[in-house]
């Protein structure tokens, strides 16, 4: 075989290798299910005493099914041949008379975590890398070889919804103690665990009886439950798939075959196109530094604010050490604790979080600098005391050292003028809040060094962020497609239509959050300096003007257009929505986006909505901006 590697062992165990060939991870193309449906047949004639499944590879288990093969789904009969081909394989080797075990180890994702949960046990391997999850959703899909039927059997129908209609994923702990995983070894026992738990023929511990009761008798009410939970996020006309996931379980016990109609629909649905496009674009953004060997690890930060802070805590989360400097260790101190709260969200294991912490180093004297392969300028953004800081830093930097600015709104032509090597500069732009956002901006001036650009590109992805490759122009390209979108949704107020209506119309056109809320949110005193930045001349808008007047300045103020005394947009009741509002208003946006292609600000169309995606969280379903004019 291809793929497969078949070892059988002298107790009568077969271990089944799969090592997809040409490939750096495995996924479930055609050519490796029909040679496991070979494997099979082989053991239906000489069955073994137990089956082991496993990856041949060191990136992980099985990241799902074979992408590229999802473009090809043109008719209808193509999708239900797609849907039977892994029901039909993955019940058959749920039913065989011999124990099997999926022993995994990395990712196992979508149809690995579906063949996995086919085998009688699970056996997790504790490590960073290894995740669990049911993402098909996030392509607009649905787990249709096995997962709606097996994981709510496993872990309750409650949380096997939430992991199904969301994508989140579950490390191997918390796999266990869901009831995914029979048990989460160490890798140096993982083999002798795997075959003991074979041999124990201990039978998978049950749910409980109220589970039970939910996946039975009060399955409607726990499928009412999720669907008035996923209508809070998405739309049924934007995203049919969660929809048809709380369906096909309740309705049919996850077998998606028994409702051709709903596997047509979503299928063919533009919303699995556009995500699957937006899938690709993702791809193509983590490919951006790939060309470089460059590796950090030391990351020092000047700038100790909310985004110098949490770009520090960020990069310390992600197992760099971080050397964070401000004038003084009063200055440092409220990133420390906003720190503190990210790594016991994200690591929660106390060993973990403090060793994170550890790796975050307070520095008011700056003595990182010289140690450090990344230095980022992330101070107030004043030209003055940003060229004061980089006199000071560059006689301190190793040759090697990436120097980066976060600045938004300065040009980094004007940045560098006081630098021996200025082309040795570039913006590694974040966005607020860094935790949450994807997205990274990589700015590259008029005769940048490509190779510094290249290394920044390596190290945003080293972090696990996504980088955008731009040119150096007024708010680059995120904030400049932004601030035309939120000045005319400031002009819709100015003509008499209530800041909530705003919000409303833009959220059911597909958005994350309004823009009036998003205006709040950013600053109105920010987003009046990006207005006159980036808004070719144009009078600011009146509601603006005055709320700045009042010192109302948004959020951080308690007031802007919404009362945030309570820590949330207080709104009031949306009227009804004009017809064509939200056309209206994200044209601008649509146009600029267009206008900064054409001017090279960013390499192409398609580079310019992965940037509009996962810098603004421009619906997904749309494809991005300028493919939803296409698609029109």
């Amino acid at each position: 075989m291809k793929h497969w590697q078949l070892n059988k062992e002298e107790n009568g165990i077969v271990v089944a290798v799969l090592d997809k060939a040409g490939e750096s991870a495995n996924s479930l193309s055609a050519e490796v299910m029909a040679e496991f449906a070979q494997i099979l047949d082989q053991l239906d004639v000489y069955p073994p005493t137990s089956l082991i499944v496993r990856s041949g590879k060191a990136a992980g288990f099985i990241a799902g099914a074979d992408i590229c093969e999802f473009s090809q789904l043109d008719t209808p009969e193509r999708g239900r041949a797609l849907v039977e081909r892994g029901w039909t394989l993955f019940n058959r080797l749920a039913a065989v008379p011999y124990p099997t075990l999926a022993l995994v180890r990395g990712h196992c994702l979508g149809g690995g975590l579906e063949l996995a949960l086919a085998c009688r046990y699970l056996l997790a391997v504790d490590e960073p890398g290894t995740k669990m999850g049911l993402p098909e959703v996030m392509l607009g899909i649905f787990p249709g070889w096995g997962g709606m039927l097996r994981l709510p059997q496993r872990v309750g129908p409650a949380a096997a919804l939430d992991m199904m209609l969301t994508g989140k994923t579950l490390d191997a702990k918390r796999a266990r103690n869901l009831g995914l995983a029979d048990d989460c070894v160490p890798p140096w026992v993982m083999e002798m665990a795997a075959r003991q738990l074979l041999l124990s023929n201990t039978p998978r511990r049950p749910l409980p009886l109220l589970q039970r009761l939910l996946g039975g008798p009060l399955k409607g009410v726990v499928a009412s439950g999720a669907r008035k939970q996923v209508a809070k996020k998405a739309r049924p006309e934007h995203y049919p798939a969660p929809y048809a996931i709380i369906d096909l379980w309740q309705k049919h016990d996850g077998n998606a075959l028994a409702a051709p109609e709903v596997v047509d629909r979503i299928i063919a649905s533009p919303t699995a196109k556009n995500l699957l496009r937006v899938y690709h674009l993702q791809e193509r953004l983590k490919g951006f530094g790939k060309d470089s060997d460059f590796a950090a690890k030391h990351v020092h930060v000047v700038g100790a604010g909310v985004m110098g802070g949490d770009i520090a805590a960020w990069c310390a989360l992600r197992g760099l050490t971080v050397t964070l400097q401000d004038q003084s260790l009063e200055r440092i101190a409220p990133a420390l604790k906003r720190a503190h709260a990210l790594f016991k969200k994200k690591l929660r294991e106390p060993l973990r979080v403090r060793a994170a912490f550890d790796r975050l180093i307070p520095d008011p004297a700056g003595a990182g600098v010289a140690k450090a392969d990344v230095v980022i300028e992330a101070i107030f953004e004043s030209i003055e005391a940003k060229h004061a800081l980089f006199r000071a830093l560059e006689p301190k930097l190793k040759p090697t050292a990436v120097l980066a600015s976060n600045t938004s709104s300065l040009q980094l032509e004007d940045l560098r003028t006081v630098l021996e090597q200025p082309e040795r500069l570039v913006g590694i732009h974040f966005f607020n809040p860094v935790a949450l956002m994807p997205l990274v901006e990589v700015v590259a001036a008029a005769g940048a060094d490509p190779a510094a650009v290249r290394a920044a590109c390596a190290f945003v992805r080293q972090i696990d962020k996504l980088p955008l490759p731009v040119k150096s122009a007024p708010g680059f390209l995120v904030n400049a497609v932004l601030a035309p979108y939120m000045l005319a949704a400031m002009r819709a107020v100015d003509e008499g239509i209530a800041p909530a209506t705003v919000d409303a119309a833009m959220l059911a056109y597909g958005m994350p959050m309004g823009p009036i809320e998003l205006a709040d949110t950013v600053g109105l005193d920010i987003a009046m300096a990006a207005g006159r930045q980036l808004a070719d001349g144009a009078e600011p808008p009146r509601c603006l003007q005055e709320r700045i007047a009042r010192q109302q300045l948004g959020k951080k103020c308690g007031q802007g257009f919404y009362d945030w005394s309570s820590g949330r947009a207080a709104k009031s009741t949306a009227g009804n929505i004009p017809a064509g509002l939200a056309e209206r208003l994200v044209q601008p946006l649509i146009e600029r986006t267009a206008r900064l292609v054409a001017e090279g600000v960013v390499a192409d169309a398609d580079l310019a909505d992965a940037g509009v995606i996962f810098g603004t969280g421009f619906a997904p379903f749309t494809g991005g901006p300028l493919n939803s004019q296409k698609v029109q």
